[in-house]
């Protein structure tokens, strides 16, 4: 999931930034002291989930929320008073962590909003006949996404790679994995993307796909193991 931190206070961010770190495929893209910068935000970015304090100047939690209906961002209030959590909750909130909070009260609150954000993607059907455009000598050809083994950076191309052979497609690795990720891919190298039902080996530094040897940079081991059962 994708998250930002909305919180005047720097220790509060701080310390939900420090939380953060502690659990896999959770990642904080931004964080912000006051609701209205969040805002402005929002209305260029999408995001999964919003670590959001209440009382701020200018613009509260309650009224960014407010701003945001319509959009399926997920939402953990986090303050330091009781008395807005009835009115939180009225809002289909995730979740309600009242300051100061231990680090095993964060992580249910988080797995709360894991929950809510993996009943959504299980709710989108995506066709396994989706696919991409790429040009093949002087061809422009069909690649269905289910033929792709992996996909690599390389300078100001993405390698697609599949059973049969390899296609070079001038782009960034950033537009492949905004593409790969809503199906059974997973990044595990800055430089590699991976069909997780393509895997046949795990190994001490890497995997193999198809006979090709590709390293795992230990920034992505934890969510591969997590995705794959292995403990």
């Amino acid at each position: 999931m994708k998250a930002l931190i909305v919180d005047d206070n720097d220790i509060a961010r701080t310390t939900l930034a420090h939380l953060a770190k502690q659990v896999p495929n959770l990642v904080i893209e931004k964080e912000y002291t006051n609701a209205i910068e969040a805002y402005h935000h929002l209305q260029e970015n999408e995001t999964d989930l919003i670590f959001l304090d209440i009382e701020m100047p200018e613009m509260t939690g309650i009224e960014l929320t407010k701003n945001l209906l319509g959009k399926e961002t997920i939402i953990i209030f986090t303050s330091s008073k009781k008395e807005y959590a009835l009115e939180a909750f009225e809002l289909n909130i995730a979740d309600y962590l009242l300051k100061p909070f231990t680090p095993a009260r964060f992580l249910q609150a988080v797995s709360k909003a894991q929950a809510i954000f993996d009943s959504k993607k299980e709710n989108v059907q995506y066709d396994i006949d989706e696919f991409l455009f790429v040009r093949d000598s002087n061809v422009t050809r069909r690649l269905k996404l289910d033929d792709i083994f992996y996909a690599e950076a390389m300078g100001d191309y993405v390698k697609f790679y599949t059973s049969e052979k390899m296609f070079a497609v001038h782009g960034t690795m950033k537009a492949a994995e905004d593409r790969l990720l809503r199906l059974n891919f997973i990044r595990v190298h800055r430089s590699y993307i991976v069909a997780v039902g393509k895997i046949d080996t795990l190994q001490d530094g890497g995997i193999t796909i198809n006979g090709k040897f590709i390293p795992v940079a230990d920034a992505y081991r934890k969510a591969l193991n997590a995705r794959m059962n292995i403990f």
